[in-house]
């Protein structure tokens, strides 16, 4: 089975106390994914901000407009630094996502980085060519897109 490797970086202006405000409450998952994946968060979460041993349950609607179960952990956190999201139940044989957040002058350098595995060996080589490649990278690409929005906004102080 092959492990695929992506990572992003995107410069965040702000107040680095906002920034990680933000991206450690879940319930933000759903501002910053496309709405063709129609994605909703299962798991009572309003309001709370991550800790370790966090189960987040969400459905899912990745290819096809099929719907799908997928279950991450919050795996490890270092408040205001960085934290860890681990697939348990979904479509990867594999997902582990690395998000990091580095002080620079006036804000933060967001970085993800994302190793990856698809089920079903050969087929699922294809399918990552094919697919779910392009399908990660358009995720990634659309939240870069809507963090400079909320960054026009002032939604990051």
């Amino acid at each position: 089975m092959k492990v695929y490797r992506k990572a992003w970086k995107q410069e965040i202006p702000g107040d680095p106390e906002q920034i990680w405000a933000f991206f450690s409450r879940p319930e933000n998952l759903q501002r910053i994914t496309p709405a063709e994946m129609n994605f909703r968060i299962q798991s009572d979460i309003a309001g709370k901000e991550m800790y370790e041993g966090m189960m987040i349950v969400y459905k899912v609607s990745p290819l096809l407009g099929l719907d799908m179960t997928w279950a991450t952990e919050i795996t490890h956190i270092r408040p205001g630094v960085h934290f860890i999201d681990e697939q348990r139940i979904g479509p990867y044989a594999m997902w582990h996502h690395e998000h990091w957040f580095e002080p620079v002058k006036g804000g933060v350098l967001m970085t993800d980085l994302l190793h990856y595995a698809i089920p079903f060996g050969p087929l699922g080589t294809i399918a990552n060519t094919l697919i779910v490649e392009r399908k990660v990278e358009g995720i990634f690409t659309y939240r870069t897109g809507v963090i400079e929005q909320f960054i026009r906004d002032g939604e990051f102080g």
